[in-house]
């Protein structure tokens, strides 16, 4: 099978909103035709995105894309153009004909598909262990199986606790990219067990704080100049309103949220900006529970 040599952009861009050089930026890429099609809902990246947040990282983007090479490959390029610290991958790992996203991994990094030792073990035992309790009729790695350690050249083949085809992660130039299962099962059980290693390698003591304000006002465009004026003076700080209906008695809930290199940092930068956004409410005649 060939596949397109892509090149990464190496022009200056612009950094977005949640760009923040002291802390790991990561990009979801969610493929499967089920999703788009609507037949399945995704829940991985919010999954994702709350375990990444909760370590001191930001998901700055998302993608769902198509079973197809070139739509998976192109969404990698475009995630490692814009210099993901980490690149999650989530589904396309099994035997299946349209399971794709090993060799668009290979694609999008120019290198080769290669049977990896370690992931050729864990699938021999894994299927050794289904088919001793009569899960599975034979434990033979016919050629649908052994394609689950068919891995871009060198990568690292990661146990999953729960199915038969492992993870892999790709170390390309700083950047991390985890191929994980579509299982939302099989992917918790990844992340919060054999890849915690490399989450602590890359997160160190990172951290993420947030603080709920509650504030008595029933128009969110009187409330949004207050917010705009503080988002401003504390660039490091989300501020975020959440409304639900319009009236006299209608509260409405702003997050203040921060991602910093320490958990004290984060704590500091959303108390000095609840502080501030307290006081300019509090001047325009509006009162924060």
């Amino acid at each position: 099978m060939e596949f397109r040599v892509r090149t990464l952009n190496s022009e200056p861009r612009t950094r977005n909103l949640l760009y923040n050089p002291c802390v790991i930026n990561a990009e979801i890429v969610i493929v499967g035709n089920e999703v788009l099609l609507g037949q399945v809902q995704d829940t991985n990246s919010s999954y994702l995105g709350r375990t990444i947040r909760a370590r001191g990282g930001v998901v700055r983007h998302i993608a769902v894309v198509q079973d197809e090479i070139d739509s998976i490959a192109d969404a990698l390029m475009a995630s490692l153009n814009r210099r993901a610290g980490l690149i999650f991958t989530c589904g396309g790992l099994v035997p299946t004909h349209d399971d794709l996203t090993l060799a668009s991994l290979a694609a999008a990094t120019s290198t080769s598909l290669e049977l990896n030792a370690v992931a050729r073990e864990f699938v021999e035992r894994k299927y050794a262990s289904l088919a001793s309790a009569g899960f599975v009729e034979s434990a033979e790695l016919n050629d649908a199986r052994l394609k689950m350690a068919m891995l871009p050249a060198g990568a690292i083949a990661i146990e999953n606790p729960v199915g038969s085809a492992p993870a892999v992660v790709v170390v390309f130039g700083e950047t991390r990219i985890v191929a994980l299962p579509g299982v939302p099962a099989e992917l918790k059980a990844i992340v919060e067990g054999p890849l915690q290693a490399l989450l602590n390698e890359l997160f160190g003591p990172g951290g993420y704080r947030e603080r709920e304000l509650f504030i008595d006002c029933g128009d969110e465009s009187i409330l949004a100049p207050a917010l705009r004026e503080v988002a401003a003076a504390h660039p490091k700080v989300y501020v975020k309103s959440h409304a639900s209906d319009f009236g006299p008695a209608v509260r409405f809930r702003v997050v203040v949220s921060a991602t910093a290199s320490s958990v004290d940092e984060a704590q500091r930068l959303i108390a000095t900006a609840a502080f501030e956004l307290i006081r300019v409410l509090s001047n325009a005649g509006i009162e924060v529970q």
